[in-house]
């Protein structure tokens, strides 16, 4: 077993796991934000409904969805970023810390 244990993987196969690996945590990402996009569209579509039998001199409250939904979804990204880097895959750590950035700009934004 020990002989097992110092054996390193060759580049070909690295190169193929942490392609799978980018592809997999992509498409999780792509997943939720699509998630939170259609929960908030939603959301908008039943606002517009509410507001059509009330007068047109109140005011609606903010809307803080559009800030916890993206809020929540960059840091579900930036913890996935963390991990890994933490576990040696700079290359899709990068890619999510990148995302990260966007998705914190995007929040940002969104504030009422």
């Amino acid at each position: 077993m020990p002989e097992l244990a110092d054996k390193k993987p060759s580049g070909g196969e690295s190169a193929l796991t942490a392609g799978c690996l980018l592809f997999l945590v992509l498409v999780a990402d792509v997943a939720a934000g699509l998630l939170v996009g259609i929960v908030l569209a939603v959301r908008g579509l039943g606002r517009m409904d509410a507001g059509s039998g009330q007068a047109a001199t109140t005011v609606q409250p903010p809307d803080w969805a559009p800030v916890l939904g993206f809020g929540s979804l960059a840091l579900a990204v930036g913890v996935t970023a963390v991990v890994l880097l933490r576990i040696g895959h700079r290359a899709i750590g990068a890619v999510q810390l990148t995302v990260c950035a966007f998705l914190a700009v995007h929040t940002l934004r969104s504030w009422p």
